[in-house]
């Protein structure tokens, strides 16, 4: 099944690309597709596709910062009945709760989840995409509307201890830190921020449940999840998990509101099991940590779920024919 994401994701992305020289219609049609779904808010386009034309968007323009450019365009949150209820809930938390709850009104292709640890809260990003697609302009786009929107929600009081990316730094990042405001670090574990708990349970001002439960109402007939969904919500609950050692069939079964046996049968529905899905992200992790030479390959080991390194060597073995190190060298070495 082919992921999709609602054309409003890329609200702002016809106006920057004009101010950049460039001819947002010729490249939307390069990459195949549709401009008129583009400039509709409530159609839906593929999620790869509006990768590509970020990153050739980018590449064509020489702007490392296009999807961080797009994100300034984002003054608050949208209209439509979902953005209404997000911008009326009663805190940030309470946000990303319904952003998660309410992801196939939104973005099917991006995963939110918040881990709470004392008095820090980490707010991870992930965006699903075929194997190979580039998603850097995608990734930074998608965490720069978070951070308006925290912004718009909160005001003064959104004040993150940091934000993280899990691709390497551009050359230039006076954009960034004007942009955040606050320490950014390149080449992390995850995509997102890390806060206080102060900043997620701080009133919205702006709160009104009763328009909130008037919205839900609007709302909750429109979510029902379709059952060839559900190995992209798994997917999108494994990439977010994995790394935190949580990548349990009964941890993602909860993430995805679902009992673990529920989940199951709707997995076997269409011909995928949790294990196979397991398997494919764990591949593609491999992977993405391996190409960061920061990680050790014991700390690539540790992200993938194993505490044994050897084990994790076997592992990568069966599936690349040569060892984590050998990988690492013969691609650091290609061109």
């Amino acid at each position: 099944m082919q992921t999709m994401v609602r054309s409003s994701s890329m609200h702002g992305y016809f106006d920057v690309t004009r101010r950049l020289g460039l001819n947002p219609y010729e490249l939307v049609q390069e990459v195949g597709l549709d401009a008129v779904a583009m400039a509709n808010p409530d159609d839906r386009i593929p999620a790869d596709g509006a990768c590509r034309l970020l990153e050739i968007t980018a590449e064509r323009a020489s702007c490392p910062t296009l999807g961080l450019q797009i994100a300034q365009t984002r003054q608050q949150f949208g209209s439509g009945v979902v953005n209404i209820l997000l911008a009326h809930k009663r805190t940030l938390r309470d946000v990303l709760l319904a952003a998660a709850q309410y992801r196939h009104l939104l973005n099917e292709a991006l995963g939110i989840h918040v881990e709470t640890t004392g008095d820090t809260v980490t707010i991870r990003e992930e965006l699903v995409a075929e194997p190979g697609t580039r998603t850097v302009q995608a990734m930074e786009l998608a965490v720069g509307v978070l951070s308006r929107h925290s912004s718009a929600l909160l005001g003064a009081h959104w004040k993150p201890h940091s934000v993280h990316f899990t691709h390497p730094a551009p050359g230039d990042l006076a954009f960034h830190r004007r942009f955040f405001g606050c320490p950014i670090t390149f080449e992390s574990d995850f995509n997102g921020f890390v806060c206080s708990t102060e900043d997620l349970d701080f009133p919205n001002p702006n709160a009104d449940p009763v328009l909130v439960r008037y919205a839900e109402s609007l709302a909750n007939p429109l979510n029902a999840m379709a059952a060839d969904s559900i190995a992209l919500e798994v997917r999108k609950a494994i990439y977010l998990l994995l790394p935190l050692s949580q990548a349990s069939v009964e941890l993602v079964a909860r993430q995805v509101n679902l009992t673990v046996r529920t989940l199951q049968r709707q997995l076997d529905s269409t011909g995928s099991s949790f294990s196979g899905i397991v398997e494919e992200v764990r591949r593609d992790l491999a992977v993405r940590y391996l190409l960061n030479p920061r990680y050790p390959i014991g700390r690539v080991a540790a992200l993938l779920g194993y505490t044994n390194q050897g084990s994790f060597t076997v592992w990568f073995q069966g599936r690349f024919q040569m060892t984590p190190r050998e990988w690492r060298s013969r691609h650091r070495s290609s061109p």
